[in-house]
């Protein structure tokens, strides 16, 4: 369970804005985010593509390159201001304090050296073990995220083994060093649906054995409703809503929100009279962005006068429900959304120790 009573979160974004710099001049990619991971804790980032969640990521681990760069706000990873570290120091956070599963494992996996010397590398630098300490608990962690074989595992290399093979060989180099944080950018992208279920039961097995916090970048809101305790919904670089999974899956108040679980396609549901409903348009250029509500173009409940206007108080549509274990993520909608009588609302299950009837029912995959 996630430590409410921690007084410091272990990572919190404070109105962070993000921007590539390139030729045609400065491209926002994040505008403005304030989110907060409390330890022990699993938060899921969803929206489509393009939205800016990798993009938060890659900026947590300070990998956004010569083009990418902080604009405004802060990262702060157990209160410490990332931006401040030097670079040894943040030499150190990577991989033993915060590590990350990367959507492709095998561009994050070396070609040319076997599993055992790159699973090595990682307790050799971090924790300073030997090569023989280094090794056994290497095989022991391929072990633990259920290789079969682990001493043929790690005599291998990447081009040898399957892709649910690489993933979990990525999660094992992930938690070798056992750390606080786990960033996980799309992990199961590519894998076949039987691997797939694998992979994310593994990863809530390992989240409570190692009470390691994750932050869940997903388009698949099965998964995440598997995972995490709570969800964030991205759009065009803003955070339009977030709240548990409970709330947010039960009463979806953002129309964005209502309208990615309007096209989730349903098992049991008959495809005559319940036809999917997708979202209109595709997510805007960040050079394109219209003013107020991003999503208005694209939105049902849009109204001409409000939803495009300019002035602070609606400029952003950012809904956060309140949580009364914990006052410090407590926030207040900016304005009140108007649902549309031809966007009705449907609860959707999802999985949860606080629902047990849920947890039987197929989730929808996205």
């Amino acid at each position: 369970m996630p430590d409410t009573e921690s007084a410091i979160p272990l990572l919190e974004l404070d109105r962070l804005s993000l921007s590539y710099f390139v030729r045609a001049g400065e491209m926002p990619a994040v505008t403005n985010v304030s989110l907060k991971l409390w330890p022990g804790e699993s938060l899921g980032l969803v929206g489509e593509s393009g939205c800016g969640k990798s993009t938060i990521a890659y900026a947590v681990m300070n990998y956004l390159g010569r083009a990418g760069r902080i604009v405004g706000g802060r990262i702060l990873f157990e209160g410490r201001d990332m931006a401040s570290l030097s670079a040894e120091e943040l030499r150190r956070i990577r991989g033993a304090r915060i590590a990350m599963v990367y959507q492709e494992p095998m561009s994050a996996l070396n070609p040319s050296m076997s599993i055992g010397e790159q699973l090595a590398e990682v307790p050799i630098y971090h924790a300073g073990a030997s090569m023989t300490e280094a090794r056994s608990r290497a095989r022991q962690l391929l072990a633990d995220v259920n290789l079969p074989d682990p001493d043929r595992i790690m005599a291998a290399y990447p081009h040898q083994l399957s892709g649910g093979q690489q993933q979990r060989v990525v999660i094992a180099m992930a938690l070798l060093a056992n750390p606080a944080l786990l960033l996980l950018d799309e992990p199961t992208t590519g894998l076949d649906v039987t691997v797939e279920a694998g992979v994310v039961e593994l990863i809530a097995s390992l989240r409570q054995r190692f009470g390691t916090s994750l932050l869940y970048i997903s388009h698949n809101l099965g998964l995440i409703a598997q995972v995490c305790d709570r969800v964030a919904v991205m759009y065009s670089g803003q955070i339009v809503e977030s709240g548990t999974i409970e709330e947010v899956f039960a009463r979806p108040r953002h129309p964005y929100t209502r309208g990615l679980f309007g096209c989730i396609p349903l098992p049991t549901a008959d495809k005559t009279a319940r036809p999917l409903t997708p979202i209109r348009g595709q997510v805007t250029l960040p050079s394109e962005r219209p003013r107020g509500c991003y999503f208005g173009p694209r939105c049902d409940s849009f109204i001409a006068g409000r939803c495009d206007a300019t002035s602070a108080s609606t400029t952003t549509s950012a809904i956060a429900r309140s949580a009364p274990s914990s006052p410090a993520r407590a926030a207040a909608p900016s304005r009140p959304m108007r649902r549309s009588a031809s966007a009705p609302v449907r609860a959707r299950p999802w999985r949860s120790s606080a629902n047990p009837a849920a947890a039987s029912r197929p989730l929808p995959r996205c």
